[in-house]
């Protein structure tokens, strides 16, 4: 059951549509916190995270205190060891402001591989087909297939993140995803079962 108390995540894979789900719950009134925007907010505020980026990425990943987006992404695409150390830096302050905040509602496209599962009771995953979202990754970023399906294998399993999660919204471009929304919170309102968006009870 969703309550006041209760922290929620929503989750996807890139070109799921994850944003746009949450535009919706923003809709009805539900803040949602965006791990994504945080993290770059962190990167161009906190002195702190700056100097330890900057030590592993290079003198050049600043430049009059804005963040080289390119230098980063050309550090964390070299190695999967690379991205994992700029990680273990942003993560831990990223997950400590959603703490300190009165967000009870979360996106995040890493979320397990994070670890950010732990941070709350229940999560939604978006769900959308293959072809789906590599038409949507292509028109929104201007790339080929073959970049886009590259950006999707990088990322967890679907049916993986689908069992590790307890409720998916169709996200497909046809499927309604308000009476997606309304179905699953007037379950949490009011402790009935929708099948259509309830995959574990075991969490």
């Amino acid at each position: 059951m969703i309550s006041d108390t209760t922290r929620v995540a929503v989750t996807g894979g890139i070109g799921s549509g994850k944003s746009f789900v949450c535009q919706r719950l923003k809709d009805r009134g539900i803040e949602v916190f965006n791990c994504d925007d945080v993290a770059k907010w962190l990167m161009r505020e906190r002195r702190d995270l700056q100097r330890r980026l900057v030590r592993l990425v290079g003198k050049d990943l600043y430049t009059d205190g804005r963040l080289n987006k390119a230098v980063m992404a050309r550090f964390i695409l070299a190695s999967v060891d690379n991205a994992q150390r700029v990680d273990a830096i942003v993560h831990p302050a990223v997950a400590e402001a959603f703490v300190e905040s009165p967000f009870q509602w979360m996106e995040c496209a890493i979320l397990f591989e994070s670890g950010f599962d732990r941070l709350v009771d229940k999560i939604i995953y978006v769900d959308a087909p293959l072809e789906t979202r590599i038409e949507r990754i292509m028109q929104r970023d201007n790339i080929s297939r073959e970049k886009a399906l590259e950006w999707i294998h990088r990322q967890m399993d679907p049916e993986e993140a689908k069992q590790r999660s307890h409720f998916v919204i169709l996200n497909d471009g046809t499927a309604n995803i308000d009476s997606q929304l309304d179905g699953l919170l007037g379950q949490a309102l009011n402790g009935q079962e929708q099948e259509y968006t309830i995959i574990n009870n075991h969490k």
